[in-house]
């Protein structure tokens, strides 16, 4: 079973910048996908990032403005989020496939205008 814990996020201004991070609770250069999803009020859960067959995948709406990387010697993902809007706020999302999909607890992100 693989545990994973998001911290990082908070309140920001439009335009700001936040840097959110998941860690496993085992080695994440075994794991084929991990990736990052929000889930804003109302909304569907969506892909936001992915790692996955040494790839990395942004959903459009992100490009140029967030990072994903990983530090494998801390079994760390992160999330790095730039030129930060309104439309970015929701609950930020770690998820890892390994034979089965797990989630972390979540990060509220809140970009004011």
């Amino acid at each position: 079973q693989v545990q994973l814990v998001e911290s990082g996020g908070g309140l920001v201004q439009a335009g700001g910048s936040l840097r959110l991070s998941c860690a496993a609770s085992e080695n994440i250069f075994s794991i084929d996908f991990i990736g990052w999803y929000r889930q804003a009020s109302g909304k569907q859960r969506e892909l936001v990032a992915a790692s996955t067959s040494g790839n990395t995948i942004y959903a459009d709406s992100v490009k140029g403005r967030f990072t994903m990387s990983r530090d494998n010697a801390k079994n760390t993902v992160y999330l790095q989020m730039n030129s930060l809007k309104p439309e970015d706020t929701a609950v930020y999302y770690c998820a890892a496939v390994v034979v089965q999909t797990y989630w972390g607890q979540g990060t509220q992100v809140t970009v004011s205008s």
